[in-house]
């Protein structure tokens, strides 16, 4: 690993007082560094983080000025606060560290007052999306992975048995920490480009989109009884149906941004719900600016039609046509990257949208809930 010196002029290395430079340029990022457990130590070649405490080496760190010194120090911060640490489970390390950093760096260079060095890692394509869908992505993507440069392998292993103790809440430190930023010196909020997205990312983690699909297609108007105990064991907290049938309208984007993975496993689903539950009857469509279907699917062992497509993407037959059908789905669900026009007002069912990595972000579909096609 080799750092890169900038052309201007270094800045002696003094961990307090960098902190109190942080608060003047981004209150945010100054308030939740109170909370962090920072360390002058040099036990590793440049800075890392194991998700408890901030490891900084003061040799790597005076040989930058001070802009590029805030740098690192939110870099690090933002990869403890946002559990990257935790997070990896069973991903490659490597591959996670740099979905993580492109992440972290895309948010520094949208804060005013923070820069890191031209041979830190950006991807403006990417850093907008959680790290585990960075990831998803970059392991599909061909040819060699790009390197870590600059920090290098900052993601450290969390210390053995031990419990994060509570000045590392790092739930209740980014919410605070928000708090401070809104309120600002004069009371003018000031909370940095993406933060309120990432804290609710970092708050309240998505569910699985197994889970979620489960959940829309078994929310229905008919009666409930009780959790389904067969599914517990695979942590899906559902309701037992008990009742009239349902009547679920699901779309396949065929535009060509579905692949076959995504789409097997998604129908494997469907399957597995049709199979649980008899009650329940799907009508298959799929689009690209056509609609095709419904193909009726009333057990696990109907047979699917092969899906094709390579075309441009519209949402808006698919919706159109469910405006006008008698009677109208109790929901719906779209399987879609969700680049493409959507309706002028939203249908008035529920809508689920399963979108595969890299698609579309959650916050910019206008109507339904959004279930990232992430994992196994």
């Amino acid at each position: 690993m080799t750092s890169r010196t900038s052309s201007r002029s270094v800045h002696p290395f003094d961990l307090p007082l960098l902190v109190f430079h942080l608060r003047n340029v981004s209150p945010f990022f100054g308030a939740l560094a109170l909370f962090a457990k920072s360390i002058e130590t040099e036990s590793i070649p440049t800075a890392a983080t194991d998700g408890h405490s901030l490891l900084f080496n003061p040799g790597f760190m005076s040989t930058h000025p001070l802009d590029e010194q805030l740098g690192i120090l939110v870099h690090e911060l933002l990869h403890a606060a946002l559990r990257h640490v935790d997070r990896r489970a069973t991903a490659d390390p490597d591959l996670w560290n740099l979905a993580a950093d492109i992440v972290v760096n895309g948010i520094i260079a949208e804060t005013y007052g923070l820069k890191l060095p031209k041979s830190a890692l950006r991807d403006v394509k990417l850093e907008k999306f959680p790290v585990e869908e960075v990831y998803q992505i970059l392991l599909k993507r061909d040819g060699p992975p790009k390197r870590l440069q600059f920090i290098g392998a900052d993601l450290l292993a969390s210390p053995k048995g031990e419990v994060e103790p509570p000045d590392t809440d790092w739930n209740s430190a980014m919410a605070q920490a928000a708090v401070v930023a809104r309120l600002g010196a004069n009371g003018v909020g000031n909370l940095p480009a993406g933060i309120e997205r990432l804290i609710i990312e970092a708050t309240e983690p998505p569910l699985d989109w197994r889970t979620l699909l489960w959940r829309h297609l078994t929310r229905t108007p008919v009666d409930f009884t009780s959790f389904d105990r067969r599914f517990l064991g695979e942590e899906l907290y559902l309701d037992a149906l008990d009742g009239e049938s349902v009547r679920v309208a699901v779309c396949v984007d065929t535009s060509g941004s579905i692949g076959e993975t995504e789409l097997g496993r998604f129908l494997n689903e469907i399957r597995a719900i049709l199979a649980a539950y008899p009650v329940i009857t799907v009508d298959l469509h799929t689009c690209e600016t056509a609609l095709k279907g419904p193909w009726k699917l009333d057990s696990p062992d109907c047979p699917t039609p092969r899906l094709q497509g390579g075309g441009g993407t519209s949402f808006i037959p698919f919706f159109k046509a469910l405006d006008t059908s008698n009677p109208v789905p109790d929901v719906a669900v779209y399987l879609t990257d969700g680049f493409g026009p959507f309706p002028d007002s939203p249908p008035h069912f529920p809508v689920l949208w399963v979108v595969t990595p890299g698609g579309l972000p959650s916050a910019e579909f206008p109507f339904g809930e959004t279930a990232r096609m992430l994992g196994s």
